[in-house]
Formats: C-alpha cells, structure tokens, sequence
C-alpha cells in the first residue's frame, strides 16, 4: 500500500513538472507579450488615488483626534 502512495505521488509530481515545462515552451513560442500585470503596485496607487480623492471631498471633515 505505501509504494502505490509513492508511485502516486511522484507521478503526479511529474506531472505537474511536464506540465510547467509545456507552459514556458509554449510562452517562450509566442511573440513578446506586455509585461505581466503587477497587482500590488495598483493596489496601492488605487489606494492612494482613493485617499486623495476622499481629502477632496472633505470627507475627513468631522474627524477629530482625541
């Protein structure tokens, strides 16, 4: 019974390998795309922009520090 865990287990390993390898062959095959979307960076600047835009409207208006 543990030998088949093992024999599963590293087989499917395997698989999953090949199938990283196909991906990149397959990305290295197309033409240069646009470099991948960073979605921390936007996060943040979305973050920033929704600040800005809060300050704006004085919608910090009624906070006071205690």
């Amino acid at each position: 019974m543990d030998n088949k865990k093992k024999t599963a287990a590293i087989s499917a390993v395997m698989a999953y390998i090949r199938t990283e390898e196909e991906a990149v062959c397959a990305a290295s095959a197309l033409p240069a795309a646009p470099p991948p979307l960073k979605l921390w960076g936007v996060s943040g600047r979305q973050a920033q922009m929704q600040m800005r835009s809060m300050m704006q409207m004085k919608a910090f208006h009624g906070f006071r520090r205690m």
